[in-house]
Formats: structure tokens, sequence, C-alpha cells
């Protein structure tokens, strides 16, 4: 995330990178205010604003009933995580491990599998049954001849608020 969480991958209602013009062709254009633009990109943007649902489970139901429209919503989003996957990489000049965490990497396969799918380059490898599998706890879904760590990491964000909060009040 850059300034704020607007920026990055698609999300349920965010609509991560954008095109900086786009703003303006939304004032100039769509004659809508500063206000409404913010609106729209951080409230009715992302997953919610391609298909009309945030909930990556619901989507994966509609795409299993051939919904475009989820479909759609489904592959930009996978196309932003291997986007990104790319970036690092580059950046970095190697990954030694991706981690997959919080409601949709916890809990859904299908992103896991499409967005790792076709890094072989990368040396990811993914290992469809344990990938399929379900576990509370942190376990690795890569293969044991990929180069990368692959690993769902399960998280508890009421805890780590709960903790923080405890600590800053304690302070």
């Amino acid at each position: 995330m850059g300034l704020t969480p607007l920026e990055g991958l698609v999300m349920g209602t965010r609509s991560g990178d954008i095109d900086p013009a786009a703003i303006f062709h939304l004032s100039r254009v769509g004659g809508m205010s500063t206000d409404e633009i913010d609106t729209l990109l951080n409230k009715r943007s992302g997953l919610a604003g391609l298909c009309g649902d945030n909930d990556m489970r619901e989507i994966g139901r509609r795409m299993g009933e051939g919904d475009q429209a989820a479909q759609l919503a489904f592959d930009i989003y996978i196309h932003r995580l291997r986007k990104y996957v790319g970036a690092y990489a580059a950046v970095l000049g190697r990954v030694d491990a991706i981690a997959f965490t919080a409601g949709v990497g916890e809990n859904s396969a299908a992103v896991r599998e499409a967005a790792m799918r076709g890094l072989t380059a990368f040396g990811i490898e993914v290992d469809g049954v344990r990938n399929a599998l379900r576990s509370a706890t942190a376990r690795l879904i890569s293969t044991e001849a990929s180069r990368v760590a692959v690993a769902v990491v399960p998280t508890d964000e009421e805890l780590e608020i709960a903790s923080q909060t405890y600590h800053l009040v304690s302070a």
C-alpha cells in the first residue's frame, strides 16, 4: 500500500492501482466531485464494482454457473496478483517465499492455484493436493521441487488489533 489502502491489488470494494488520469476523466466527463470519486474508488470499485459481489466465495459460485462478470472480476484479481509477484521478483532479484493469508488467501484454493499457475520460471510450483487441504494451521502448499516456498498462513486480525490497542493504552 502507498499513502492509502487504495494502491495495490484489486480488493473487495477498492479499485487498486489505476491510471491517475482516470480521476480527471471521471471529473471532466463523468461530472463527479472529488468526494464522489473518492467514494467510487474506495467503496464501489474492486470486485464489487466489477461484478456486484465482493465475496470471493460468491464470485466462485457465480463463475461455476457461467457468470461472465464474475469470471472477469476473478481474472482481473488474479492478473493483479501475478503482476505483483513478477514486479516484486524483479525488484528483489529473487523470491524466497510467498504467503497467502487473510480471508481469500486462507480460504480460496482456486485463487492460490490460479495466481501461482505458470510461474515455474520463478521457481514457483504449487502442489494441488496440498493446496486443496483445509487447515487452521500454517502449511506449505509448494511442491518439494519448488525453489520458492508457498505457504498458507492463518491470521487473527482481531487479536492483533486488540494486542496493539492494549500496548498503546497501557504505555
